[in-house]
């Protein structure tokens, strides 16, 4: 990619719109905008000042193309790092296009999605989890994901590794200093300090990639799985929930033969919830495809609202399910449905939850689902699940990317750390601290290849 060119690429919503904004950027952005562009004071638009703006008329020979406003950002001052114009004009679909084609005859090319951010990066104004941020924050739909968004944009992540990695270098750079000394038997490095930085170094590296979990939910949406016999009332509930009729509520069992979900944000959060076919053993073929469906997406959540309705099932069912289900990052949430029906079970709830507790179940939420009060508890329970994360002011990692690259990090650290106990030679504890650094950096973009960088950038919105 040539950042020589001067580039351009409509950065408002695509379509017909009040405003339209077009962004050019380039070393000679202004030279190449300056021709079309005649202000209502009779001033040169060349003569501009930075962050200013001029009104007048975009014109092309003698044709009036549109009334416009054009900002301009110096390169010292600008989102990419080069001079930047910006031209608002009227929302016309015709006056846009009329508009580019203008100056796409003037050599400005058009930018490629994402590339007035990658410029912004290879300029130095941001680094790789800045950029990566910019997008997040773009396509953020809840306020826990804006949140964290706009904290990363602001360097909340990158100052994190930014510390571990100037560490890590300090002591690297100690151990091979000692090393062009090595004739001379003087000591640069503290073994016991270095034990005591890579303890502190590993067990930060290990919270931000825990924090994954929850930031992949966030920006994703915690996936909630309903689940339960047929009839049970899972498609009464997510019906409630959605407050729309958006599944088929039948008296027949197994109406719902595949999984439908939605989104809905609760307290800034977003969740998926997924309502599922209902499970029961059966010979219907195309019933048994949704039941494997079903468990699929069980094994998928991280939440699993299982309902029964108490006069409909045995105690023996809903353990030998939630046995079935339960795993270590799967938070389980027992529901007693139709608690408005007349009760004529032997079921002892008690009793019931005294052997779920095995489960990690704390307590048995007891609803209508057709009663959108009733249901407001369940929504309360959910909300106080994962709250915290919104409230917490430590670094939340939301890319798989940095997932990965922590991880890698924590092998290499991990090696350090037997390392030092075996008490191996520090050019071979160099090495592994090396890639240490080398992940981290990866991370942040200080170390960068072009492929890795187009995959990035082409996730962006064109005109970003």
């Amino acid at each position: 990619m040539d950042f020589k060119d001067d580039i351009i690429a409509i950065s408002s919503p695509g379509g017909m719109g009040a405003i339209s904004l077009i962004r050019v950027s380039g070393e000679k952005a202004l030279e190449k905008v300056n021709p079309f562009f005649k202000s209502k004071s009779g001033k040169r638009l060349l003569d501009i000042k930075s962050h200013s703006m001029m009104f007048g008329e975009f014109t092309k020979g003698d044709e009036v193309i549109d009334e416009v406003v054009v900002s301009f950002f110096d390169k010292e001052k600008s989102y990419t790092g080069q001079q930047t114009v910006e031209i608002s004009c009227h929302g016309s679909t015709f006056i846009q296009k009329k508009i580019l084609e203008t100056l796409l005859e003037k050599n400005i090319r058009l930018a490629k999605p994402g590339e007035f951010t990658m410029r912004s990066f290879l300029s130095g104004k941001m680094d790789l989890t800045q950029a990566e941020a910019v997008s997040d924050l773009i396509y953020s739909d809840s306020s826990s994901m804006h949140k964290i968004a706009l904290s990363q944009m602001r360097g909340g992540f990158q100052n994190d590794l930014k510390v571990l990695r100037e560490e890590l270098l300090h002591f690297v750079s100690m151990i091979e200093l000692e090393l062009d000394f090595s004739e001379e038997d003087v000591d640069f490095a503290n073994k016991s300090e270095l034990e005591k930085l890579i303890k502190k170094v590993k067990e930060k590296v290990e919270n931000l990639k825990k924090s994954f979990k929850y930031g992949n939910a966030i920006k994703n949406g915690v996936p909630v799985a309903i689940a339960g016999k047929p009839n049970s009332g899972k498609s009464s509930l997510l019906n409630t929930l959605l407050n729309e009729q958006k599944a088929i509520v039948s008296d027949i069992p197994g109406t719902t033969r595949d999984a439908i979900e939605d989104v809905i944000i609760i307290d800034g959060i977003k969740y998926r919830f997924i309502d599922t076919a209902g499970l029961r053993k059966t010979k219907d073929i195309i019933e048994s495809k949704g039941i494997e469906i079903t468990k699929s997406k069980i094994s998928e959540a991280s939440v699993l609202l299982y309902l029964f309705d108490i006069n409909d099932i045995k105690e023996s069912e809903i353990l030998n399910d939630i046995k079935e289900f339960s795993r270590q990052d799967l938070k389980i949430i027992l529901i007693r449905n139709k608690v408005d029906l007349e009760n004529n079970s032997t079921i002892d709830l008690e009793n019931l939850l005294k052997k779920s507790s095995d489960f990690g179940i704390t307590e048995i939420i007891e609803i209508s689902a057709l009663d959108k009060k009733s249901v407001e508890g369940l929504i309360k329970k959910l909300s106080n699940s994962f709250q915290f994360i919104d409230n917490s002011g430590d670094t939340v990692v939301t890319n798989i990317r940095h997932y990965e690259f922590l991880s890698q990090a924590l092998i290499s650290l991990g090696e350090v750390e037997k390392g030092l106990q075996n008490d191996i030679s520090g050019d071979l504890l160099s090495i592994d601290l090396r890639k240490a650094i080398d992940s981290i950096g990866e991370i942040t973009g200080q170390i960068t290849n072009d492929e890795m960088l187009g995959n990035i950038f082409s996730n962006f919105c064109i005109g970003k």
